[in-house]
């Protein structure tokens, strides 16, 4: 007998969303199919207003809705989930409206109040309880600057960007797993939020809502929301992997967990391993490693690299966004490491004309700066390289894993040349893809809600290995030319 599960996952990166239908399907035992397909895709990008850089919730939500109405024009789902990028969040008042548009992180309202911040709650104190690295925007910093702005004093609950839009969609509020623990407020051993770390740095208890785990029933559609989308009121709305890495991690096909890296590549870069405990040590503070929760109580022990934003923001300075193909294929062909920069340095974090950034960078570490577009393109990807070779043997060092080969999903899983960088610079071999492994974890998580045979992320994985393609990129070329390329970031940033 043949079963289909039929889901519709509403997938919102930094720069662009989009909502899939994703179909699991078994003949007898396992599942046996896995499909994606996108019905509508819309811009997310952040936007000035008031004086800060804010998401257009308003806007995404309509296209949400959008999408939910043309998933259901080839029949109903069987329910709905959403994944987004981590740490914004909106801010509602005793009657559940929005005080005001959610702040981007990219906006500068944090800048210095991370150190504030360590000056109440010491960073071995902070990490030992949260295991979070340390980035200034932060959910707790974002916090303190509500607070001490007076809007925090008029908020009755804060709900991160998914919670937020599922609240929407259902009345129903909650804070979803993977997504809190990005905050700096949740003890990741406890696995809730943090009463001490709340206490210390002055923020109120009661505005943070119950935390549920991947998988639960949140709710239903609204009566109004399912006559916009024309889905049936009982329609279930499910938590999955909320933060989108926690699901596109579900969606890496790693056969040996135990001796993979994952790269998450898309507007940031997420670097890591899976394991089932935290790693709360000094050593994992100083490398600034993270510990998010995962899927089924899993932990995602990473780093947040720059991403593709960089390589966006440069294309867009140029008006060169629809080129890429052919860029890459001029930057292929360009001189190899002529000039690197610390992609991760604080210039690259707000938007605009990343040439220039670059080229100044260069001057200061005593390199001749690209002179053309494709050489900057070049320039990007082999500091990107640099970026995740760094980040996957310091990754494997201080977690005691012994990586043999890394997965590269997401947007950059497309990037052949990104890929094969990859692997020359880590000296490993990188398997590209799928490019959606964050729609796919969140399908995935669904349809094992909604009874579909896939007792665990093994068989979750094993079902995307079966389904899709990968590619290969074997390292190449002299490993210590990518040594002298990292020493010189090594030296320039310290």
């Amino acid at each position: 007998m043949t079963r289909h599960v039929r889901v519709a996952a509403v997938d919102l990166g930094a720069t662009s969303g989009r909502v899939m239908v994703g179909t699991v399907g078994s003949s007898v035992g396992r599942p046996d199919a896995l499909r994606l397909e996108e019905v509508h895709r819309f811009p997310t990008g952040p936007r000035p207003q008031g004086g800060l850089l804010t998401w257009d919730i308003e806007d995404i939500y309509r296209q949400v809705l959008t999408g939910l109405r043309h998933a259901g024009a080839g029949g109903p789902v069987d329910s709905v989930a959403i994944d987004s990028w981590a740490v914004d969040y909106g801010l509602l008042d005793q009657h559940g409206h929005l005080l005001g548009p959610p702040v981007s992180h990219r906006d500068p309202r944090t800048e210095g109040v991370m150190q504030e911040v360590l000056g109440q709650v010491p960073a071995q104190d902070l990490y030992a309880v949260t295991g979070l690295q340390f980035l200034p925007f932060n959910t707790v910093y974002q916090l303190v600057v509500d607070r001490r702005e007076g809007r925090l004093d008029r908020a009755a609950t804060v709900l991160l960007v998914p919670d937020l839009l599922t609240y929407r969609l259902t009345g129903a509020i909650g804070a979803e797993e993977t997504n809190a623990s990005t905050t700096q407020l949740y003890d990741v051993r406890a696995r809730d939020w943090s009463d001490e770390i709340l206490r210390r740095v002055g923020l109120p208890r009661e505005v943070l809502p119950p935390i549920h785990r991947p998988g639960a029933r949140v709710g239903t559609l609204r009566p109004d929301v399912a006559d916009a989308v024309g889905q049936p009121e009982s329609t279930p709305v499910l938590a999955v992997g909320s933060h989108d890495t926690a699901s596109a991690v579900v969606g890496v096909p790693m056969r040996s967990p135990g001796h993979a890296a994952y790269i998450s590549s898309g507007t940031w870069s997420l670097v890591g391993v899976e394991l089932a405990e935290p790693v709360l040590t000094e050593e994992a503070r100083h490398a600034n490693f993270t510990n998010e929760r995962g899927v089924d109580g899993t932990i995602r022990f990473l780093r947040n690299v720059s991403g593709l934003w960089v390589l966006n923001e440069l294309l867009r300075a140029h008006g060169r966004q629809d080129d890429l193909a052919i860029l890459l294929a001029e930057a292929a062909r360009a001189p190899a490491l002529r000039a690197v920069a610390d992609i991760e340095a604080p210039e690259f974090l707000a938007p605009g004309d990343m040439g220039p950034r670059i080229a100044e960078q260069c001057r200061r570490t005593g390199q001749d700066p690209p002179s053309h577009l494709p050489e900057l393109v070049r320039t990007v990807l082999e500091s990107l390289a640099v970026a995740y070779r760094r980040a996957v043997r310091e990754c494997a060092e201080v977690s005691g894993r012994q990586v043999e080969v890394v997965h590269v999903v997401g947007g950059g899983a497309r990037n052949a040349l990104l890929c094969q960088l990859t692997a020359d610079a880590c000296g490993l071999p990188v398997l590209a893809g799928p490019a959606e492994a964050a729609a796919l974890g969140n399908v995935l998580v669904q349809a094992r809600s909604l009874g579909a045979d896939l007792p665990d992320l093994a068989a979750m994985r094993d079902l995307v290995g079966r389904t899709h393609r990968l590619r290969r990129f074997d390292p190449s070329g002299d490993s210590g030319d990518w040594d002298r390329a990292e020493a010189l970031l090594g030296s320039s940033s310290g």
